[in-house]
């Protein structure tokens, strides 16, 4: 690619997504201040960190669908924008809707930073797409590991307040902006290769069906008077009403196969694994004889290592092996975590399950990638904007459960949703070998 810096761009969206990361690290910090200092409920914190997922949600829908008319860049520099007001509006935070509020503008930037970088990579690395895409993610656990340290560092160690953690997210935010300026930003893959954007629309399997329960799901975690009981017979109604939908538009509309629409499935369970317990971290394990940002910080880091060798696994097992195999361990990992009491237990608990969740999220986008290549920039912005909802979604049901069953339970509990992917992911198994076989 001509005129391209391969280098510097792959660096530069490492560390947008390293500021992604840390705002999840300081959240999980700074949610018991909310509590304790300004007498926020567990359950308003969960429906005010909502933003920062659904917001993450809206801007990588947004942006897979316009990124190739207003162009990769425009999108990055929106990322930078909305993270900049994001963060000075969290250090003015005061109540549930100033936090609500300030969360929404994170939830974009980050959002438009997976919208941006994720087919970014896949453009700068197009033959080895799965591998690069683990390496951009280890910015996730580490800016997590990061801002663990540093959370731990400032507000434990140094008993400084909260909003010199907050503020120190100005740093890589002013270093990843230098680095994208002025640089020449290629063409996505989409465009670069000729698939029409009627085509990427049909390779979604059922782009409409998808976009309304994207929204409802959006309703359900961020207004409280849509919250739907889990007691009743609804949720499972209107579950079976939207298989329904997505198979008549799939295939009755569209003559396509359902793989995207089952691969989304799988990220709502993976993202929802991954994101629900880490976000929820300090609630989770305060009393188990450690300091939680420790067991963050070794979760963190094991994914961080876990991302930057994925390679050589992926090759030895295939993405879906790799997935199916990480479910299996997730499920391990959290039943532990729901048996844990004291330091030595919880931290191999806690490393069982990073182990678990390591190859989650970017074998997830990977996978679509690889595929669904013609499902394009969309496609891996669907997958990660969909997995986004429904972390916003478990946050608030997970607050919850976590002041009335209790952690142990709340952590039991969240073991079923690894244990519905062992069952998806054996499916995509034997789908995937069919595919290759009728090829």
């Amino acid at each position: 690619m001509e005129n391209v810096n391969q280098k510097r761009l792959f660096i530069a969206s490492c560390l947008a997504l390293l500021v992604t990361a840390m705002t999840f690290a300081i959240r999980a910090k700074i949610e018991g201040v909310f509590t304790s200092d300004y007498g926020l409920t567990k359950e308003e914190i969960g429906y005010a960190f909502g933003p920062a997922f659904w917001g993450f949600a809206v801007a990588m829908f947004a942006g897979g669908f316009i990124i190739d008319l207003v162009k990769t860049k425009t999108i990055i520099w929106m990322a930078f924008g909305m993270h900049l007001i994001g963060i000075v509006l969290l250090l003015l935070a005061k109540d549930m809707t100033s936090l609500f509020i300030a969360n929404v503008f994170i939830g974009f930037g980050n959002g438009s930073v997976e919208a941006a970088c994720n087919p970014l990579i896949t453009t700068l690395f197009p033959n080895k797409k799965t591998k690069m895409l683990n390496r951009f993610h280890v910015w996730f656990p580490g800016g997590i590991v990061i801002g663990g340290v540093l959370a731990w560092l400032v507000m434990d160690t140094l008993n400084l307040r909260w909003e010199i953690l907050v503020s120190l997210l100005f740093i890589p935010l002013a270093i990843y902006g230098f680095l994208f300026l002025g640089q020449k930003i290629p063409e996505t893959e989409r465009v670069s290769s000729g698939v029409s954007y009627k085509e990427m629309m049909r390779n979604i399997g059922a782009p409409y069906t998808i976009i309304a329960t994207v929204i409802l799901m959006i309703l359900v975690a961020s207004v409280p008077s849509f919250s739907i009981s889990f007691d009743s017979v609804l949720p499972f109604v209107i579950v079976g009403v939207i298989v329904i939908l997505v198979i008549i538009e799939g295939k009755a509309i569209n003559k396509i196969s359902l793989l995207f629409p089952l691969l989304l499935f799988a990220m709502l369970l993976t993202a929802s694994t991954e994101l629900g317990t880490t976000q929820w971290i300090n609630a989770l394990l305060e009393t188990n004889g450690i300091n939680p940002m420790i067991i963050l910080v070794v979760v963190t880091g094991i994914m961080a290592v876990g991302r930057f060798f994925a390679g050589g696994l992926i090759h030895r097992l295939n993405p879906i092996g790799v997935l199916l195999g990480s479910s299996v361990i997730a499920v391990a990992g959290l039943l532990l975590l729901s048996i844990s009491s004291g330091a030595a237990m919880t931290l191999v608990s806690a490393a069982v399950f990073a182990v678990g969740v390591c190859y989650f999220w970017p074998t997830m986008i990977g996978v679509a990638s690889e595929y669904v290549p013609k499902s394009g920039a969309l496609g891996m912005s669907i997958l990660g904007g969909a997995g986004f909802v429904a972390t916003s979604m478990v946050l608030p049901i997970m607050g919850k459960s976590i002041e009335t069953a209790g952690p142990q339970i709340t952590l039991r509990n969240m073991s079923v949703l690894p244990i519905i992917l062992i069952v998806v992911f054996v499916a995509l198994t034997i789908i995937i070998k069919n595919r290759k076989v009728n090829a």
